[in-house]
């Protein structure tokens, strides 16, 4: 089987706010082949600086665009995904965003392999017909809201939704002083109720600052939190080193802001962190994130994945920890735009029992929906000097 296209399509809504809300645009990607059949992946990440990764033109041997590396190869199986996925970055070695933006070709590419040999992508991962996709435990993840009182509603609306546990983050947190910051994690821990499990993302907002982020972690203690997400800055290792050395009351969670495996290996290794988030869609696909999966497993960590963007990405990252059991936790986008929550045909949906399940369905296992990305799809048109490097397509 041979790549025929590699073709990048930009979504956004009609309106874009400044809110920490990655629902409100995307990058497609979509494989195709000469058997017909066809793959799509989405990344997490600026969708027009990950849309030159795919056509800027040549600067030199370390500036070659993924569409360049990746149409006419071979596609036959997972080890083919695994030696494109080498052959793309070491082509655009020099290319800054390579690893977000070829992040949608590398889960596009799994879809392919499994829909062609017809298994679900947790089975060729682990390697093994036998494996089995275990049901995981969806926490909400939304937004605080601007005030405790709002914070408060929308906690008390996810429990009546039936979610037994919830993320909230980023808002007001640490913008306003410790005691803000209080009573927003009481509110959500009042609307959630004391039996629910609660997850606090602080959203980077102490930079390297662990004195504070600890003293935070003392302050939530009395709320149960799950965990303390992202407390600091993603690359401030020796911080986060700093702060788990102090051995907080609540456990440290990171791992969304890793765009690379070195960069989430240096925070297992170093930033002694007790839970990995990791985002399918920005550290180069299915691909990477099992590789860190397995760190995490030999560390005795807990992995988690980041998703805060549409149901394909949903489907993308459980594929990767579906099969290990003790991995129980699945972040679920509840609160996103129309363009998340309509951009595919299936949806992992909530079952009766709290819970979220994969399928057996070949590849992905959900479809995008192409009249609902019509609705959003964004023209663009590159062009340098009198040369159109790049025109999107008509669905």
């Amino acid at each position: 089987m041979k790549i025929t296209a590699v073709q990048p399509f930009y979504l956004k809504m009609p309106q874009i706010t400044d809110a920490a809300d990655g629902t409100q645009d995307t990058l497609l990607v979509r494989v195709c082949t000469d058997e017909g059949i066809e793959g799509w992946g989405e990344c997490d990440a600026s969708p027009l600086v990950s849309l030159a990764a795919y056509c800027c033109p040549m600067s030199h041997g370390n500036i070659i665009n993924i569409c360049e590396s990746l149409i006419g190869e071979t596609l036959d199986s997972p080890k083919d995904v695994l030696r494109l996925h080498e052959k793309a970055l070491r082509n655009g070695l020099d290319i800054q965003q390579i690893h977000h933006a070829y992040s949608g070709a590398d889960i596009a590419l799994w879809d392919i392999i499994g829909k062609k040999l017809g298994e679900p992508i947790y089975r060729l991962l682990d390697d093994s017909s036998d494996s089995i996709a275990y049901s995981k435990l969806p926490y909400a993840s939304v937004l605080f809201g601007d005030t405790p009182e709002a914070t408060y509603q929308i906690a008390t609306c996810l429990r009546e939704q039936g979610y037994r546990a919830a993320k909230f983050g980023w808002g007001p947190m640490g913008k306003f002083g410790e005691e803000n910051d209080i009573a927003l994690v009481r509110a959500a821990r009042e609307g959630m109720g004391q039996d629910a499990q609660l997850m606090i993302d602080a959203g980077v907002v102490w930079g390297t600052d662990h004195e504070t982020a600890y003293a935070r972690a003392k302050q939530f203690s009395p709320f149960s939190p799950t965990w303390l997400e992202e407390p600091l800055s993603p690359d401030a290792i020796e911080s986060y080193g700093a702060l788990s050395k102090r051995n907080p009351p609540v456990p440290i969670a990171a791992g969304e802001g890793s765009g690379t495996y070195r960069m989430a290996e240096d925070l297992i290794l170093h930033g002694g962190i007790q839970f990995v988030q990791i985002d399918v869609g920005r550290i180069g696909g299915i691909t990477v994130a099992y590789r860190v999966r397995q760190l995490a497993e030999r560390h005795g960590i807990q992995y988690v994945n980041h998703t805060f963007k549409s149901h394909l990405s949903v489907a993308a990252s459980l594929h990767v920890f579906a099969t290990n059991e003790s991995f129980d936790l699945l972040e679920y986008p509840a609160a996103g735009s129309e363009l998340s929550q309509n951009l595919t045909v299936e949806r992992l949906e909530v079952a009766a029992d709290g819970r979220v399940r994969l399928t057996d369905t070949p590849g992905l296992g959900v479809r995008v929906d192409r009249e609902a990305m019509r609705k959003y799809l964004v023209p663009v048109r590159i062009q340098v000097s009198d040369r159109e490097i790049f025109q999107s397509l008509d669905l």
